[in-house]
């Protein structure tokens, strides 16, 4: 009978332990999100930012780890390509017509457990209730020189170069 009592506690805090190990492995998935996300989202910037190229649409990821198509040599901005660590599958593209991509979000409709006390580069996700609704978005200036400021996903556009919540600057 004793034996049996044991088992029996020893499958209960087994049990409980699965749980909160559960619940360690999401979180680090939802912090591995944010730091893929703003990779792609930085490497889209460097893509839309290089001197003395046009703005050319990116019409594919691979761009970014693989070449860039304007160039003759090797030139890469990132170092592999990130896969949503949420699904493990690829991203969900966000699409502008004139641009082609312009940024990335998690196929995901789970709720995040996260949806409070971000980074400032992250306000904009604070009360979202799904992964698929944390968009990772590069917005470029409109136009050198102007003083508009334009806040949309994770990305804070000012002046004449575009600002992060960092404060690195990436000029045209």
């Amino acid at each position: 009978m004793a034996a049996i009592f044991i088992l029996m506690i020893m499958g209960i805090m087994l049990g409980m332990m699965g749980e909160s190990w559960s619940l360690i492995m999401r979180r680090d998935r939802e912090e591995e999100l944010l730091f893929r996300g703003k990779q792609i989202k930085d490497a889209i910037a460097r893509f839309n930012t290089v001197a003395g190229q046009p703005v050319t649409s990116l019409a594919d990821l691979r761009y970014l780890y693989e070449a860039d198509p304007r160039f003759l040599e090797r030139r890469r901005y990132l170092r592999k390509n990130y896969l949503d660590p949420i699904t493990g599958k690829e991203w969900n593209f966000i699409k502008d017509p004139a641009k082609g991509i312009t940024g990335v979000a998690s196929s995901s409709d789970r709720e995040p457990l996260k949806k409070a006390n971000f980074p400032e580069e992250f306000k904009a996700f604070e009360g979202k209730d799904k992964y698929s609704k944390w968009q990772f978005v590069y917005l470029p200036v409109a136009a050198a020189g102007t003083t508009t400021t334009t806040k949309t996903g994770a990305t804070t556009a000012t002046g004449t170069g575009t600002t992060t919540s960092t404060g690195s600057t990436i000029k045209p």
